[in-house]
């Protein structure tokens, strides 16, 4: 979510241990900073019949489809998005060649580390304190578009095809944005290129996840609960182990990946440009006791002059949200943790 050669100026996460490795050690105790009280209150819906809405990309030219999209933003924020055009053979690169990158030696991985005061490379993400609380999982993150702005320094050379099926699986997934973000402004009442002009030649940033499993999986967390500071965010699973939950009427529902479908949610950004008809949903990542679960998330966000505030057109009464330059946008993202929705609420306007 921020552009290369402005990213130092942002700020970064602070350096701790690697998870993949302290797994490694066989652990009979995992560490007291990874140990969250709160999962021993938590409910988790068992029941999978209440499962996040299937958006088929193919029919949204549909008036009944299109109903189904607008609700799934507007109820939900997640929707599972089957034919919507990535190619197969592209998505299952991706996921081999993540696969095989965390599984190259720690040495070699950090090769690509995170540097200070930048959020792109190998490490975790908001880690800003020596006391908080540490998810039970390790990410590599890399702007991938727009093209310009990647430092290429940081896109690994092995697997020897990551930097290829990357490049084509970005694109890719561009293309689907502004595809999604021209239906959703159809379905908000304004011209469809109002949110899209917004986005496109707009920021992409790719997170690759990787959660060893863990002894007390049931203690520690993957990911901590938040929701996600962009536009859109656009996920697969790259193996077949299940992790990620939402947040839905204080109950946790964990989401069971529909076949070749891209798991879609709303973020901040669009909940706020679209003064919070639109709605961004609290989600977190659990793990597994006995096997590793990888998955490729990528946040597309709008172009750095952008100011994130409603789109006039949307505001009947008042706005809801304050409007900011994008660019301190991105520093609020990166000076805070993960924390719910406290980021947004901080964007609301005291009515």
């Amino acid at each position: 979510m921020v552009i290369t050669e402005m990213a130092n100026d942002f700020g970064g996460s602070l350096q701790v241990e690697n998870v993949q490795a302290l797994a490694s050690k066989d652990l009979n105790d995992v560490p007291p900073r990874y140990i969250r009280p709160e999962r021993q209150s938590e409910q988790v819906l068992i029941d999978e019949s209440l499962q996040i809405p299937v958006i088929d990309m193919s029919k949204l030219m549909d008036e009944d489809e299109l109903m189904k999209l607008h609700l799934a933003c507007k109820d939900w924020g997640f929707f599972q998005l089957i034919n919507h055009g990535i190619s197969e053979e592209v998505m299952e690169k991706m996921k081999i060649n993540i696969a095989e990158f965390f599984n190259l030696p720690l040495e070699e991985k950090m090769v690509y580390a995170q540097q200070p005061n930048n959020i792109e490379g190998y490490g975790q993400a908001f880690v800003l304190s020596d006391e908080q609380k540490l998810d039970w999982g390790d990410m590599f993150f890399l702007i991938a578009q727009p093209p310009s702005l990647r430092n290429t320094r940081l896109w690994p050379n092995i697997p020897g095809s990551l930097r290829a099926t990357l490049d084509k699986y970005s694109s890719q997934l561009q293309e689907v944005t502004i595809s999604l973000l021209k239906l959703m402004a159809r379905n908000l009442g304004i011209e469809s290129e109002k949110l899209a002009s917004l986005f496109e030649g707009g920021t992409q940033g790719v997170r690759m996840n990787y959660y060893p499993p863990c002894v007390q999986a049931d203690k520690v967390m993957g990911l901590t609960t938040h929701s996600d500071a962009t536009g859109l965010t656009l996920l697969i699973q790259a193996n077949e182990v299940q992790g990620l939950q939402i947040e839905k009427n204080c109950k946790w529902i964990p989401i069971k990946p529909v076949s070749g479908a891209i798991i879609v949610n709303v973020g901040d950004i669009i909940e706020i440009m679209s003064n919070g008809i639109y709605k961004s949903i609290v989600h977190r990542a659990v793990v597994n006791p006995e096997k590793e679960r990888l998955s490729i998330a990528a946040f597309h966000g709008p172009r750095m002059n952008t100011i994130v505030g409603p789109i006039p057109e949307l505001v009947k009464d008042k706005a809801i949200y304050k409007s900011i330059p994008y660019e301190e946008f991105i520093r609020l993202v990166v000076a805070s943790k993960l924390d719910g929705k406290n980021l947004l609420s901080n964007m609301k306007l005291q009515i």
